[in-house]
């Protein structure tokens, strides 16, 4: 080639400067070895104090701002609550996103950032915005609560307390809220405990509207009657010469029956007692949730940990706290675990452990097929644990935790972190046969193959960088992992110059110069060898003809890459493959406005299903509302029997449960599914909203949506958030009526609401030393039906001429209508904003998305009105542009080391030419393992754009070796590939079998790292078998073309000379 010079004049300085810690090495053993020794005790103690979690710590820069507002329907706290919240913060700089939900009694603002930005002083702004508003809030809206959220800060613990048949769910909740809770709240990490099902007790005052009526007394009368006599206040100090003395009015109630003679009124001279209006009842509060396990009613405790703790800490300091606190509680108080976050952690840790223990077993195992010696293989093979245990320590000094990403970067790191060591100790071998002595060998040939394993190593760590820096959640979720393998092969690399040429040149061979048929293992090695052999002479003559037929050898590849594309279609695409970690989440709605106790029932009868029809479940634990779920909406966590133990695989699961659940009356199933979701914690993985400023137009596209997206193939689970109304009546004020009356809107609203929903009247010290709430509230049966309301008698502030307050009826003043309210008003970006979600089945999750979308835009969208992809669909979007980004600059990054070392802008072309080949493996690796594409098998990909160059430095670095001694182009190009085949075929066998065990997915939870290891494998193949063909022609080509150039330009320079 024209730049041979260059290249051979580089490669000589490159020898000469480059290698000095492979000479130093190589007189100093025990230097060397002590380096090693301290990598080693480096990485340990880092992997010791290293926290260990399922994945990297990433950053959600989100602001929540919630409001309660007790009673009010969802359309009243979107306009008196949330809107005025959302426009005080819009002005906010930094926001990404601003989300508001207004349920029944809650606003939920939602303020996303741009990743970058300074929280803490986002909050400060935030919490400004929001203190100037308050005042103009109505004085029933509770002030705003501001916190910094993390939204994966999900449960990661579950307890269920129990105890002995004599034990009330509301003596369990007693002991859980008084005894339970706040211990496990002193547990280091813990950030929010809370009580499920619990059934809390209260002292509940039932009014009745008739006695109140007929005796004219007021609900407010009487709860200023029970605060007046149930307080203990201060009544000075006496201080006389010899001590201070306080005195204090004891005016607590003690004992509940003392309630009864409360005077909360007076008519004509006679005092009104409260049990002549009332009833005083030791009872519990109305209950909001529910949670049973098998079917059987249980209380439950939802465990969360702080935000930026680590999950397995937390864990152990809970079950510590557990077993401490179980020693004092009594004996027939039980405090059992349904779910646990860290097991699942624990497990997948372990399953990646164990990957890379037995890729790193069938790599060694390859290494000794080639090299013939178990001495050879002990020397490459002692790469791994040096360079693998060295990456703790650094990677620990950058503050990473031991994760999935963090390990699977190491795991896939195993073929790479041996290949290194391969090539210099094949070299080295090879010398030592052709006559060196062990000293000689090991120097001149690490010096020989150094430029080629510097360039190998460089380019993985050209195509990882840019993945580590990506932008976005899912940059911050790869950059551990790309950063891992960066260290890795970095210091693979370092050792492979250092320790392995020490011990080539110190620890000597004694089986090198043996016959193979004399050696440990010869009938193995034989046969190995002589297929070895067989492949050699095969590729030899493929090559003579390719070279000869050089345009038909490229149509050749070019079609075969043609080919491969459609397969794409077929094998799909998703966002994060789906795992199986032996547990499913079920969730339906009974229709809205189900009661509590409603829903409950139809949870028995599901649960009660699942464990007679499906005996790979172990058990359910479900949980019925709480929170901003209604009491119409149950959640089931379903664990299943580990993998081995079941007949069915979860995806089969997920089809037989939902076919026989979709049988039970009066239930909508919202959900059957495994773990999934991204980064980011999505409920469904398609998710598309639907935008405009008017409501009720939004919940027409809706129902059309809906109606035209259940003709989408392979799709399940669909579901709008506008689907159902909840049931209201409506108080429809006569404005001239009321005036006339006394009364106003907000007395109305205020009167009603504490008859209705209730009033507080303090609290009841029990003699256990603990308070309890005080409610008033109607009976039942005298506040159920429209007419109920309509009767209800309200003051309206004048007095009688005795003095009583002077009633008024409600139904007087107002009419009362039923109607239906939203059940869940959501906002986005001050737009109104209603979702529609699903699940795939039986497709991929991208092909599914990809249909509903083409449906969607056949609706006829009116001006202002919209639909846009979120959820995973739109998290793949986002993240495969960042992908695709970060693989451009790996290609560019590649080219110009290779161009640096090789000295050469037209060399690279020719070592890069086979990267969009090893694709035709890639998609077939992936239709054969029924895989799909997504972001780790693109991971994958990103990792054979080094390993293809890999093999094409090594061809191309003799080749020029080769001719810069004298060869021909044609006579270089066959010697290489004979020369270099064993080590091009021993590192691609290596890192095949070191990816092994991540592709076949044999462990829980193993299927999402899966594909990762299939792509590489495939590519790996096609790639090799194409780099030893494509390479060279490619090579002879651009050789070609450079003599042209030069000629051209030696033509110039002549004609130049001549007219000088």
């Amino acid at each position: 080639m024209s730049c041979i010079p260059s290249v051979l004049l580089f490669q000589c300085n490159y020898k000469r400067h480059a290698m000095w810690f492979t000479r130093v090495s190589i007189k100093n053993p025990i230097l060397a070895t002590m380096v090693m020794l301290a990598l080693i005790v480096l990485g340990i103690m880092g992997y010791k104090r290293m926290a260990v979690d399922q994945t990297p710590e990433v950053e959600f820069p989100i602001i929540v701002v919630q409001t309660n507002y007790d009673g009010a329907a969802p359309t009243s706290v979107e306009n008196d609550v949330s809107r005025p919240i959302e426009e005080s913060l819009n002005t906010v700089g930094g926001i990404k996103t601003l989300t508001s939900r207004s349920y029944e009694g809650i606003s939920v603002v939602t303020a996303q950032f741009e990743l970058g930005t300074n929280m803490n002083k986002a909050m400060q702004d935030v919490r400004g915005k929001i203190d100037k508003l308050k005042s103009s809030l109505r004085d029933e809206v509770d002030d705003p609560v501001v916190t910094q959220v993390d939204p994966t800060a999900v449960a990661m613990m579950s307890l269920v307390i129990s105890g002995d048949d004599r034990r009330s769910l509301r003596d369990l909740t007693d002991i859980a809220d008084n005894t339970i809770v706040p211990k496990i709240q002193t547990a280091r990490g813990v950030g929010d405990v809370t009580i499920l099902g619990g059934v809390k007790r209260q002292v509940n005052i039932i009014l009745d509207a008739n006695k109140l009526e007929s005796l004219g007394v007021t609900a407010s009368e009487v709860a200023n009657a029970i605060k007046a006599n149930n307080q203990e206040l201060p009544a000075g100090t006496i201080d006389n010469n010899e001590k201070q003395i306080i005195v204090q009015v004891k005016g607590r109630i003690t004992d509940l029956q003392d309630f009864r003679r409360i005077v909360v009124a007076s008519r004509g001279a006679q005092p009104v007692y409260l049990e002549q209006v009332a009833e005083v009842e030791d009872g519990i509060k109305e209950r909001s949730s529910a949670s049973l396990v098998d079917g059987v009613p249980t209380l439950a405790l939802s465990i969360i940990k702080s935000s930026g703790t680590n999950t397995m800490e937390v864990a152990d300091n809970v079950r510590v706290m557990l077993a401490d606190l179980q020693k004092s509680l009594p004996a027939d108080i039980k405090i059992s675990t349904r779910t646990d976050q860290s097991k699942t952690i624990k497990s997948a840790v372990d399953d990646v452990r164990n990957t890379i223990f037995e890729g790193a077993l069938l790599t060694i195992g390859i290494v000794f097929l080639f090299l013939h010696s178990w001495r050879s293989t002990v020397i490459t093979a002692l790469t791994l644990p040096v360079a693998m245990i060295g990456t703790f320590g650094f990677i620990y000094l950058l503050g990473f935790t031991i994760n999935t990403m963090t390990l699977m970067a190491l795991s896939l790191s195993v073929g790479l972190l041996i290949d290194d060591a391969i090539v210099v100790r094949e070299n080295i071998v090879r010398h030592v046969q052709m006559g060196s002595d062990h000293y000689t060998a090991s120097l001149e040939a690490t010096k020989e193959i150094g430029l080629a394993v510097l360039a190998t190593t460089l380019s993985i760590v050209a195509v990882f960088l840019p993945l580590g820096f990506m932008k976005g959640i899912i940059g911050q979720f790869f950059h551990p992992f790309a950063i891992t393998v960066v260290i890795a092969v970095l210091l693979s690399m370092f050792v492979s110059f250092t320790l392995d040429p020490m011990l080539s040149s110190a620890w000597f061979d004694p089986d090198a110069h043996k016959p193979l048929e004399k050696k440990r293992g010869a009938k193995m090695l034989v046969w190995f060898e002589g297929h070895v052999e067989d492949f050699s002479n095969m590729y030899q003559r493929m090559l003579r003809w390719a070279l000869k037929h050089r345009i038909k050898t490229l149509l050749i590849a070019l079609a075969t890459f043609a080919i491969s594309l459609p397969i794409v279609k077929v094998i799909g695409s998703e966002f994060l493959p789906q795992t199986d970690q032996s547990e499913m989440n079920v969730r339906f709605k009974t229709p809205v406005g189900t009661t509590l106790q409603q829903t409950t029932d139809k949870v028995k009868q599901v649960q009660a299903i699942m464990k007679s029809d499906f005996p790979d479940i172990d058990y359910t634990f479900a949980r019925i509302g709480g929170g901003t779920s209604g009491s119409n909406v149950a959640n089931i966590y379903v664990k299943l029997q580990p993998l081995s133990q079941r007949a069915h695989s979860l995806d089969e699961m997920k089809s037989i449960v939902r076919q026989r659940l979709v049988q039970v009356g009066g239930i909508n199933i919202s959900k059957v599914s495994g773990q999934e979701g991204g980064p980011a914690g999505a409920g469904k993985q398609i998710i598309f909203n639907i935008k405009g400023p008017d409501l009720t137009k939004l919940e027409a596209y809706s129902a059309e949506a809906l109606t035209k997206l259940k003709g989408v193939s392979g799709m399940v689970d669909l579901e709008s958030s506008v689907a159902e109304k909840k049931p209201a009546m409506d108080l429809k004020i006569d404005a001239q009526r009321a005036a006339d009356l006394g009364v106003n809107t907000s007395g109305l609203a205020t009167s009603v609401s504490g008859l209705v929903t209730g009033t507080s009247a303090g609290t009841w010290r029990a003699p256990n030393d603990e308070d309890y709430s005080i409610n008033l509230r109607l009976n039942e049966n005298q506040r159920m039906r429209p007419e109920d309301i309509a009767n209800l008698r309200i003051a309206n502030g004048a007095m009688g001429s005795d003095g009583t307050p002077t009633l008024v009826r409600v139904g007087d003043i107002a009419q009362v209508v039923q109607s239906s309210t939203s059940n869940e008003i959501v906002r986005e970006n001050l737009v109104r904003r209603i979702q529609l979600d699903a699940n795939p089945m039986g497709r991929s999750s991208g092909e599914v998305s990809a249909d509903m979308d083409a449906v969607l835009k056949q609706i006829d969208w009116a001006p202002g009105y919209s639909f846009e992809a979120a959820g995973d669909s739109k998290d793949q979007a986002e993240s495969a542009g960042y992908a695709l980004g970060a693989l451009g600059l790996g290609v560019i990054f590649i080219y110009m080391v290779l161009a640096s070392q090789f000295n050469s802008v037209l060399q690279p072309i020719a070592i890069m030419s086979t990267l969009p080949l090893s694709l035709i493996g890639v998609f077939s690796a992936l239709l054969l393992f029924k895989s799909s594409l997504n972001m780790f098998s693109v991971v994958g990909f990103v990792l054979l754009m080094g390993l293809v160059t890999k093999n094409a430095i090594l061809l191309i670095d003799f080749i020029n070796q080769a001719r810069a001694n004298g060869s021909g182009r044609e006579e270089a190009i066959l010697d290489a590939v004979k020369i270099r085949l064993r080590p091009i075929l021993m590192t691609t066998l290596a890192m095949v079998f070191g990816m092994l065990p991540m592709a076949l997915a044999l462990g829980e939870g193993s299927e999402q790292r899966a594909p990762m290891g299939q792509a590489v494998i495939g590519g790996t193949i096609t790639s090799t078998l194409l780099t030893l063909v494509v390479v060279p022609v490619v090579y002879t080509y651009l050789d070609d073309f450079g003599v042209k150039v030069k000629k051209f330009f030696a033509k110039d320079d002549a004609a130049a000379s001549y007219t000088h």
